[in-house]
């Protein structure tokens, strides 16, 4: 099996080298037509001049916000999940072995994965089979690569079976358990994998991620673990999309809210640290201050070492929580619910729906099940298209290139042709 070694380019190189450039600050508070759908183009400016400080009713002391999901709303894909690759790709690990299997374990159910995670002989895989083989791939790997406690450099290491084992069989389980426990479960358990860092080294891990990212194509990606080392679980596979991009509608959107004297606030279901390095930094265009985020929590000792715990007190930034969220910390704050949202899932249903100040809401369409309130949100959509009063407004992308397109159709990765619903 082919792997790539990564080597990073300075972050605006490969800026440039997308045309993922950042967009220059602007006091404007109107939108380029960019890719966006018309209608919707023109009912956010609607928004914008009806609420804004140049609408007669402004109050500079109680301005409007809005809240914007993260994840393939903000940008295309995960900023999350494409942490874990580079995390993966280049062991930017802080855990000893004992801690990583805490952390690999933490609140996961025994029973058996669903059938479509079965390993190459078609045997079920459940977290008893999987963990001992990352942590028996991660000790060696810990004790030989100079960037823990060994010598070798990462080049050497990487020719070893246990690193494809490692790395395969860590994004597997996390395939694995979303697909196969509730979202409580799957969500924070990514974010556990940040045990034993600093605010500062994830962040720092974030600026490379998205250097790397930007160079890399739009397309899917498998890893298969090896066969010479089957360990407990047996061979098995895993995919995902690759290429996440700056989104620069969006990035102009987040500087029209401000400029027009909106409050932005991120809410997403990623782990904090990793949304405020990539909302804030300059590099990345959205310039949004990293105290206007609300995202997963962990505990931290106190030295700020990340610890495998769901911060205490806190709720999960997704479906319900990202509710509850909002209003702990926005309506407290200001009085009144936000007057935009802007998510792409299920797990943003709940905040789209939860605010009778909400005006309008974005749903950045990715064909979502039409049993689901999202899909019932994104149906009214386009019922409602052309429509002054409507309240959800459905933007169309092509998940081959990673970009908007401007209507409210979604072409999936593959596809060559575009639809509105699933």
């Amino acid at each position: 099996m082919h792997r790539r070694l990564i080597l990073l380019t300075p972050l605006a190189a490969a800026l440039a080298a997308t045309g993922c450039t950042s967009l220059a600050p602007s006091a404007s508070t109107t939108l380029s037509p960019g890719r966006w759908d018309a209608f919707n183009r023109a009912q956010i400016e609607g928004l914008i001049a009806s609420l804004g400080k140049a609408s007669p009713g402004y109050n500079a002391a109680r301005p409007p916000y809005v809240v914007f999901d993260w994840d393939n709303t903000s940008v295309f894909l995960d900023i999350e999940e494409a942490s874990l690759i580079y995390q993966l790709e280049n062991l930017v690990f802080g855990a000893t072995p004992a801690q990583l299997e805490v952390a690999l374990r933490k609140n996961i159910p025994k029973k058996d994965f669903l059938p479509a995670h079965n390993n190459a002989a078609g045997q079920p895989v459940n977290i008893d089979r999987v963990v001992p083989d990352i942590v028996a791939s991660y000790t060696w790997l810990y004790q030989n690569y100079s960037g823990l406690k060994g010598s070798q450099p990462l080049a050497a290491v990487k020719l070893s079976p246990h690193y494809i084992a490692f790395t395969t069989k860590v994004r597997y389980l996390y395939e694995a358990i979303g697909d196969t426990f509730d979202h409580d479960t799957a969500y924070p358990w990514v974010t556990y994998l940040f045990v034993g860092m600093t605010e500062t080294q994830v962040r720092k891990l974030t600026a490379a991620t998205v250097a790397w990212q930007l160079k890399e194509p739009v397309a899917k990606v498998k890893w298969t673990s090896p066969a010479a080392l089957p360990g407990q679980a047996g061979v098995v596979s895993v995919s995902w999309k690759n290429g996440l991009r700056l989104q620069p509608e969006m990035q102009e959107l987040y500087a029209a809210f401000r400029n027009a004297g909106f409050d932005v606030w991120v809410c997403s279901a990623s782990f904090v640290d990793v949304i405020k390095e990539i909302s804030s930094n300059p590099a990345f265009g959205y310039n949004n201050p990293p105290e206007r985020v609300l995202a997963m929590e962990l505990e931290r000792d106190a030295n700020g070492v990340i610890q495998p715990e769901y911060r205490r007190g806190y709720d999960q930034t997704q479906g319900p929580g990202k509710t509850k969220n909002i209003q702990r910390f926005l309506v407290s704050k200001y009085g009144y619910g936000p007057c935009f949202i802007a998510g792409d899932s299920e797990g943003d249903q709940n905040m789209m729906a939860d605010f009778a100040d909400t005006k309008k809401v974005l749903i950045v369409n990715r064909l979502r099940d039409p049993k689901t309130d999202i899909g019932k949100f994104s149906a009214m959509a386009v019922q409602n298209y052309g429509k002054p009063d409507t309240r959800y407004l459905l933007q169309g992308r092509d998940d081959n290139t990673g970009q908007w397109v401007a209507s409210q159709l979604h072409t999936p990765l593959g596809a060559t042709q575009g639809k509105a619903l699933k």
